[in-house]
């Protein structure tokens, strides 16, 4: 009788630590759960990596094709003007 008892009262406190460790630490619920978020929001920034990598695709094509890609990007970035379109007037102050 005394030995069922014990066998029985082992088995429940084996069977609560397993329910511990299912519940909280490493691999349980909820540690599954935090990296199923971790991995959305990886999955979401490598889709905008993905986007932006794109466009700097397409932006390095038309650089190597034409001219009017570099000169677009030298008047907007570097200030630079046209030769035979545009004026350039320095105001300076007294």
């Amino acid at each position: 009788m005394k030995l069922n008892f014990l066998i029985i009262a082992g088995l429940f406190v084996l069977a609560g630590l397993l329910q511990f460790r299912m519940w909280s630490g490493e691999g349980s619920f909820s540690n599954a759960r935090e990296l199923e978020a971790r991995i959305e929001l990886k999955r979401a920034e490598n889709h905008s990596m993905r986007q932006r990598n794109a466009v700097l695709k397409a932006e390095i094509t038309d650089l190597r094709q034409g001219t009017a890609a570099v000169e677009e990007k030298a008047r907007s970035e570097l200030g630079l003007i046209r030769k035979d379109d545009e004026t350039f007037y320095l105001l300076v102050e007294d």
